[in-house]
């Protein structure tokens, strides 16, 4: 594999990592703060929140255990944001709308492993994007690539900037006509494509996860050309007729779809000079060398 290609895998695995780390405690603060909510207006429970026989759990033993298991995590991941807008606001770097919209394209397609309940929320997704494309910028903003090392970059690697159309799908597959029919006759009754997905599909990998394959470009060689050719055919969020498929019948879900688009050296000079002088740098992409000079403290400090 090129090096050059294989080193923008890894910088791309290590901000997808960012980001999906940043997503999960994003929701477990979200979490936190919907049961602190319920808790604080739940006032007829009295100061139990759970009874298991004789055994009682208090609110206040069940916001402790909350704030052991995701409070400095949380904690941290609230001030990283305000650091990195805050370091944005003070070297005047922002992120346009359309460097955000080829960022979220390129790791869409490029990871196609992204699941719903990463991707649904399409704002807070794009808000990680950029929150991580700003830190990006921070770290690289005093880093000159020559005209010539980048052009290479991009001569030789072409192909990372050639997004081909893509499908985010789901599935259902069943053995018999007769079953697909039956799953097509629930979904449109009001049924839950996923929860058919869990109880009905015989594709056990992708059952597990409520039918959902991800997003897909004619070039998944394990997917039937039938998938795209119907996919090309509907609607976001429309789910297909049975389709014929070796070993029985399938029905899909489109969640989305991104057309195909290749990048000029022009529209991505700027990505290029980050992932190289990411590749540059010594240790992992962090927010921390940011905290001392917009001097944060914060409540762990008091506890070292």
């Amino acid at each position: 594999m090129n090096t050059k290609v294989l080193w923008s895998m890894i910088v791309g695995l290590i901000v997808l990592n960012f980001l999906t780390i940043a997503y999960f405690i994003s929701n477990q603060g979200e979490k936190i703060k919907e049961v602190v909510s319920i808790s604080n207006a739940d006032v007829s429970s009295g100061e139990n929140v759970a009874k298991i026989g004789d055994t009682q759990i208090t609110r206040q033993e069940w916001l402790n255990e909350l704030e052991v298991r995701y409070g400095k995590e949380t904690l941290e991941n609230m001030i990283d944001k305000q650091v990195i807008k805050q370091m944005a606001e003070k070297y005047n770097i922002t992120i346009s709308d359309d460097i955000l919209e080829r960022e979220v394209k390129m790791i869409k397609t490029m990871y196609n492993t992204l699941d719903n309940e990463e991707i649904n929320d399409e704002q807070s997704f794009r808000e990680q994007i950029e929150s991580s494309l700003l830190l990006e910028e921070l770290l690289t903003k005093d880093v000159v690539i020559s005209e010539e090392e980048l052009e290479k970059y991009y001569n030789d690697n072409k192909e990372l900037y050639d997004i081909p159309k893509t499908y985010q799908l789901s599935h259902i597959v069943v053995p018999t006509k007769e079953e697909a029919e039956k799953v097509n006759k629930e979904l449109k009754s009001g049924s839950s494509f996923t929860a058919l997905a869990m109880e009905m599909s015989q594709d056990e990998f992708s059952a597990n996860q409520g039918g959902v394959l991800g997003y897909m470009s004619e070039d998944i060689e394990y997917l039937p050309a039938e998938y795209f050719e119907t996919a090309e055919t509907l609607s976001e969020n429309e789910w297909s007729d049975p389709i014929k498929v070796e070993g029985g019948y399938a029905i899909i879900l489109l969640h989305e779809t991104i057309d195909g688009v290749k990048y000029s050296y022009d529209e991505v000079k700027n990505q290029i000079r980050r992932q190289i002088a990411i590749e540059q740098m010594r240790g992992s992409i962090s927010v921390q060398p940011f905290w001392d000079e917009v001097e944060v403290s914060w409540f762990y400090d008091e506890q070292q």
